[in-house]
């Protein structure tokens, strides 16, 4: 029996992704050197010293059916970074998108609305989803802006729902987005896309 979501590349102009592999560590670490972006309190980059424990993590979800991971690509085919499908809920069709991060040279870029066209377009039209969640920590405003800019609606707010690397407690904003808004979005998505930059 196959698996759901099963595993694909998805390709953009701007940006490809490709299932994640152990041979693109060395370059996911020069990603995440850009802009040190594991110092950041309220996200969980991996370090370039826990970058080989987080690709082995990934994959191991991957192998129980909880994950599906990319390795994120730009148009040139440098790695630039990570994204997943996970929490994967295959009975009842529903993924979030999660556990991303770009290299800092990259970030406010197309290539993250491309990404998330790519992937929404694939949860949507490929697989059928009833709906993609959206999570990030209550204070990660920049985070909470792009999930906004997307068309996603805030769900609520997870209060005390994890523990941070660094001891504090995490609330968790949940945004979603479901098969009705999603016309509205990749329309959004790809006015987006199409603007002069």
């Amino acid at each position: 029996m196959q698996p759901w979501p099963p595993i694909v590349t998805l390709e953009g102009r701007a940006v490809s992704l490709v299932p994640l592999d152990p041979a693109h560590h060395h370059a996911l670490v020069a990603a995440a050197e850009d802009g040190e972006l594991w110092r950041l309190w309220y996200t969980s980059v991996p370090s370039p010293d826990g970058m080989a424990l987080e690709i082995e993590r990934r994959l191991g979800l991957r192998a129980s059916g909880l994950m599906l991971p990319f390795t994120v690509l730009d148009a040139a085919g440098a790695v630039v970074g990570m994204t997943t499908y996970m929490n994967i809920d295959a009975a009842n069709r529903r993924v979030e998108i999660g556990s991303t991060w770009y290299a800092k040279r990259v970030q406010r870029t197309a290539l993250n609305t491309e990404a998330k066209l790519l992937l929404l377009g694939h949860a949507f039209e490929a697989l059928g989803c009833i709906a993609v969640e959206f999570r990030t920590h209550r204070l990660n405003t920049q985070s909470r802006r792009a999930i906004e800019r997307l068309g996603a609606q805030l769900d609520g707010i997870l209060r005390s729902h994890t523990m941070m690397p660094n001891g504090t407690v995490r609330d968790t904003a949940v945004y979603s987005i479901i098969p009705c808004e999603w016309p509205a979005v990749k329309a959004n998505l790809e006015f987006q896309l199409a603007a002069p930059r």
